[in-house]
C-alpha cells in the first residue's frame, strides 16, 4: 500500500512539473524540495547550491588525503610500527575506504536518499577524525617515546581508539563518496537543455576541487604535521570536517531531492533469478515482444528506458512474458523489464574494466606506503636546502598521479 502510494505522488509530481503553463517555472525531472514539495527552478538547486557542494568537497578531501599521507608515518614513528606492518595496515585501511561506499550507495538508492545518507556518515566521519585527534593529542593515549632503539610498544587501549577513529573514517568516507558527486549533480534538470550542459561542467569543478583538497593536505598539512606534531596535524583535518558539514547543511533549503528508486542490487537479482526460472523458455525473435514499460518512463526511477541489446541473450528470458504474465500483477522476481535487463548488462560489460583496475590500484597503493617509507630511509645529509622539513610533503607530492575518487 505504501509503495503505492509513493509511486502516485511521484507520478503527481512529474505531470505536475511537465504541465506547460509549469514548464519554465518547476523542474521536470520529478525533483522535490527539503519538505517533499514540487520545485521552483529558480529558487534552488543550479551554481547556487552546487557551490556549496563544491565547497564541502574540498574540506573533505583535505580532511581525508591528510590523514591518509602521513598514515604510514605515523604508525611507524608514533605507534612504533615496522615498516611491513605500518604498511600493512596502511593497506588494510585504504582497502576498507574503497569497500564501504557499497555501503553508502546501497543505503542512500534504497532507504535514506544522498542527502541523509550524506548527513549520517559525515557525523560518523567527524567523530572517527575527533577520535584520531584524541589519540595524538592525550599524552595517555600514546606510547612513550622510544629512548634509543627501545621502542615502548602501545597498549591495547591506545591502539583501540587509534584504529576505532581510523576505521570510522573509512566508513564515514565510504559513505560519502558515492553520494556527493551524483547529489550535486541532481542539482541540475536533465529535462532543461541549458542546465543540462551544466552539469558537464560541475563534474570538471569537482574533480578539480578534490585535487585541490588533496594538494593543500599533501603540502601544508604535512609540513604542519611534521613541525608542529600530529596533534595539531590532525586537529587542522578534523576542523575542515567540521566546516565540510556546516557547509553542506547551509544548503539544506535551497537542494534538490530525488526520491529513492530502489536498489540496482536487488534489481540485478531479480533478473538472474527470473532468468534462471525460465532458463528453458526459448527466446521470441522479435526483441520487442519482451516486456517493458508503456509510455516514456521505466522501471528504474530516475532513469531513462534502455534499449534491448544481443549480448548476454540468457538474462533476456527474464523479460520473456509467460501466458500467465499477459494481464495483472507482475511478480518482480519472475518478470522484468527490458531496462531492468540491460542495466544487469551494463554492469557485466564494466567488469573487465573493474578487473583489470585491481593490478593499477594495487601498483598505486605502494606510492602512499612503500614509497614513503624508502624516501624516509634516505640519506639526506647532503642536500644542502632544508630538506628535511619539506621531505614528507615532497614525497607525498609524488603520491598524487594516481587517480583520485
Amino acid at each position: 500500500m505504501e509503495s503505492s502510494l509513493e509511486e502516485e505522488r511521484r507520478q503527481s509530481l512529474l505531470v505536475r512539473a511537465t504541465e506547460p503553463e509549469d514548464l519554465a517555472e518547476y523542474t521536470g525531472d520529478g525533483s522535490v524540495d527539503f519538505r517533499g514539495s514540487p520545485i521552483l527552478k529558480r529558487n534552488t538547486g543550479n551554481w547556487r547550491a552546487c557551490s556549496l557542494i563544491l565547497g564541502t568537497e574540498v574540506c573533505e578531501r583535505l580532511a581525508y588525503y591528510g590523514i591518509s599521507k602521513s598514515l604510514v608515518t605515523y604508525l611507524s614513528t608514533r605507534l612504533h610500527e615496522g615498516n611491513v606492518s605500518a604498511a600493512r595496515n596502511f593497506t588494510t585501511w585504504q582497502g576498507t575506504c574503497y569497500l564501504t561506499p557499497l555501503i553508502g550507495a546501497t543505503l542512500a538508492d534504497s532507504y535514506w536518499g544522498k542527502y541523509r545518507t550524506i548527513a549520517v556518515f559525515s557525523t560518523i566521519y567527524f567523530l572517527g577524525m575527533a577520535a584520531l585527534t584524541l589519540s595524538a593529542s592525550v599524552p595517555s593515549f600514546m606510547p612513550p617515546q622510544c629512548v634509543g632503539s627501545v621502542c615502548p610498544q602501545p597498549t591495547l587501549p591506545q591502539y583501540l581508539i587509534y584504529f576505532v577513529g581510523l576505521y570510522m573514517i573509512a566508513l564515514g568516507a565510504g559513505g560519502i563518496k558515492p553520494c556527493v558527486s551524483s547529489f550535486g549533480a541532481d542539482q541540475f534538470d536533465d529535462t532543461d537543455p541549458v542546465e543540462k550542459t551544466k552539469k558537464g561542467a560541475f563534474f570538471n569543478w569537482f574533480y578539480f576541487c578534490i585535487n585541490i583538497g588533496s594538494l593543500i593536505s599533501g603540502t601544508v598539512l604535512i609540513w604542519v604535521q611534521e613541525n608542529y606534531g600530529y596533534g595539531i596535524g590532525f586537529g587542522i583535518p578534523t576542523f575542515f570536517i567540521a566546516l565540510a558539514i556546516g557547509s553542506f547543511f547551509l544548503g539544506s533549503e535551497i537542494y534538490r531531492f530525488q526520491i529513492p528508486g530502489g536498489s540496482p542490487l536487488t534489481r540485478a537479482c531479480q533478473v538472474v533469478v527470473s532468468a534462471t526460472r525460465k532458463r528453458k523458455v526459448d527466446l521470441p525473435v522479435d526483441g520487442s515482444l519482451l516486456y517493458e514499460l508503456d509510455g516514456k518512463s521505466s522501471a528504474i526511477e530516475g532513469s531513462r528506458k534502455l534499449e534491448h541489446s544481443s549480448e548476454f541473450s540468457f538474462l533476456d528470458k527474464a523479460a520473456v512474458i509467460l501466458w500467465n504474465e499477459r494481464d495483472g500483477y507482475h511478480d518482480p522476481w519472475r518478470l522484468c523489464t527490458v531496462t531492468q535487463v540491460e542495466e544487469l548488462k551494463i554492469l557485466l560489460r564494466m567488469f573487465p574494466i573493474w578487473a583489470t583496475g585491481i593490478v593499477f590500484f594495487t601498483v598505486c597503493a605502494q606510492n602512499s606506503s612503500m614509497f614513503i617509507e624508502q624516501g624516509d630511509s634516505l640519506e639526506k645529509r647532503e642536500v644542502s636546502l632544508s630538506f628535511n622539513e619539506w621531505e614528507s610533503a615532497y614525497l607525498c607530492l609524488q603520491s598524487q598521479w594516481q587517480l583520485q575518487h
